[in-house]
């Protein structure tokens, strides 16, 4: 199925689940005629995100700039430099690398303290956050799992002296990597372990060369889910993720409705959604304006 049809599918069932919620974006015009400056990071979900964001604005009557694809290791410094409004960023990655916090695995503990922390350190604050989460993962041939039927990482473990992982080098030894999974996990004893470069994780796991890869949980190939199983951490190994725009402050003061408009959005989004948005983009080779408009279109 085309990756498109996947996300009318998903689209509609978003709508379903928040009209009562009222998802349109206000539908009248925003007071004072006040410009939104509108970042992104410089990946493909984060712009998909963000334009949606800008679309939904717009709707509501806000003119908005556009400053997006801004290195990751940057924005955040340029939202508190008041270079840019508003931009969608990841909890765990607000809890561990701006906040510099110890990890936490609960998503609403973790949203709580990036919130409470975000609001006292920067006066930015932490809109509502959507169930997307783009968080590390690790993936399976769909085939694998079901012959040894594998669909948690408990089941992996078990399972992996029969299995052939193909790692991307730093995993091995990072902290929050097989070292992470190991501690909780016990010992993943592969049939074969071999490092290949993460742009081809996809491409070897079809050609057979191996079984099972580290993954991030929205990549678009995992949308394909003939081909590909995101395995579950049942024992919640990994900190979330979860998408969710920060705004500064005064910004918000000045334009209390964009919290509505944004939250809205948040609503409409979960990872099968975000997932299917990215293989858009990055499969099927379409512009992320065009898919973030269609996506928009279908939920306004």
């Amino acid at each position: 199925m085309k990756t498109q049809n996947r996300i009318k599918k998903i689209a509609a069932l978003a709508l379903a689940g928040v009209m009562a919620a009222g998802l349109t974006a206000c539908g009248g015009s925003a007071s004072g005629g006040e410009t939104i400056r509108v970042g992104s990071k410089d990946f493909t979900e984060s712009l998909v995100v963000s334009e949606i964001y800008a679309l939904a604005l717009e709707n509501a009557g806000y003119k908005v700039e556009r400053k997006q694809d801004i290195a990751g290791s940057v924005v955040h410094t340029s939202l508190i430099n008041n270079e840019i409004d508003l931009y969608p960023e990841y909890t765990g990655t607000g809890l561990l690398s701006i906040l510099q916090m110890d990890m936490i695995t609960d998503p609403e503990e973790v949203y709580r303290t990036v919130k409470d922390e975000y609001e006292k350190r920067f006066s930015v604050t932490w809109l509502d956050y959507s169930k997307a989460n783009d968080g590390q993962g690790l993936v399976i041939r769909t085939d694998v799992a079901k012959q040894l039927g594998i669909s948690t990482i408990s089941d992996l473990q078990e399972h992996a002296p029969e299995l052939r992982f193909a790692s991307q080098g730093e995993f091995d030894a990072r902290e929050d990597g097989l070292p992470a999974l190991e501690n909780k996990y016990g010992t993943f004893d592969w049939k074969s372990s071999r490092v290949y470069d993460g742009g081809l994780k996809y491409e070897v796991l079809l050609n057979g060369e191996a079984d099972a890869a580290p993954a991030y949980t929205t990549e678009g190939q995992l949308a394909e889910k003939d081909k590909f199983m995101l395995l579950e951490d049942d024992k919640q190994v990994w900190p979330p993720y979860n998408l969710a725009p920060v705004v500064r402050d005064d910004t918000l003061a000045k334009n209390p409705e964009i919290a509505d408009i944004l939250n809205k959005i948040s609503a409409s989004l979960d990872t099968d959604t975000v997932t299917a948005l990215n293989a858009e983009v990055d499969v099927d080779k379409r512009e992320y304006e065009e898919v973030a408009r269609e996506y928009y279109d279908t939920i306004k």
